[in-house]
């Protein structure tokens, strides 16, 4: 899908600006669904090209980890992909909900299986004899060995021998299924707490991001100069020479459109 280049503030693929990629609205995107839905694979690549702002946005969480953000965003794009197909215009949630979760999952899955956790051959060595005892010992007295019990064989410390047990588990995905009974599946990543930005709050950012992509340049400029940089009604209208009122009906015309498309 070409290369990547992910700035603070801008994206781009192959050196287009994805300012211009089109952003699909909650009813142009149901539209399409129903259309997919019934056969139509042109509605399916619309609904791919008009949400790869949404892939791009979650790809923002791994810039300046020393991955290769080609890849992760071809394999965004299969979590976008799966999103797609999977979605159904009868769950009550939106699809940037929806996706969310499945984007992720398939990029941490990337990233784990392609990452692997390297464990130094010391810890190896203390694991492999530990195995080897406990093994020796379930043969001869007919129970297993406890940790103390195969502490004290090898003489070292019992997190010592934990330690090394647990590097030899295979690192799980935290969108793991752990529970499903038919219905909604209970992953392992709902039962965790992420105490800097647990899912909602960043659905909740990435919608702003989508809404805040729908306003005219003027008005992310004013929403900008007035809530981030913290500059005066009056002090925009006189860098863009028109009135401090038009500068106060944009903005609140720009905050009333985020509020709407926010609901």
């Amino acid at each position: 899908m070409g290369g990547i280049y992910i700035a603070k503030y801008k994206v781009e693929i192959s050196g287009i600006d994805t300012n211009n990629i089109k952003v699909l609205s909650n009813k142009e995107m149901k539209v399409l669904f129903k259309k997919m839905h019934e056969g139509d694979l042109f509605a399916r690549d619309l609904l791919v090209e008009g949400n790869l702002k949404l892939v791009l946005s979650i790809l923002k969480r791994f810039n300046n980890r020393g991955e290769n953000m080609d890849d992760l965003f071809q394999i965004g794009c299969v979590g976008l992909l799966k999103a797609i197909d999977n979605f159904s215009l009868e769950h009550d949630v939106k699809f940037s909900t929806y996706a969310v979760p499945m984007i992720l999952g398939e990029v941490r899955r990337y990233l784990r299986d392609n990452n692997s956790i390297r464990v130094s051959r010391s810890l190896k060595d203390i694991a492999y004899r530990s195995l080897k005892y406990k093994e020796e010992y379930l043969l001869k007295n007919g129970r297993e060995a406890t940790i103390e019990e195969i502490a004290n064989y090898l003489d070292l410390k019992p997190f010592d021998i934990v330690n090394s047990l647990e590097s030899l588990r295979e690192p799980i995905s935290m969108f793991e299924p752990i529970y499903s009974d038919g219905g909604d599946t209970i992953y392992l990543a709902d039962q965790l707490e992420d105490k800097k930005e647990n899912s909602e709050i960043f659905s909740n950012r990435i919608a702003i991001e989508e809404a805040i992509s729908k306003l005219d340049s003027r008005e992310k400029y004013i929403l900008d100069e007035r809530f981030i940089i913290g500059k005066t009604q009056m002090e925009i209208a006189d860098e863009l020479c028109i009135s401090q009122a038009q500068v106060s009906r944009i903005e609140k015309g720009a905050i009333k459109q985020l509020k709407k498309v926010l609901k």
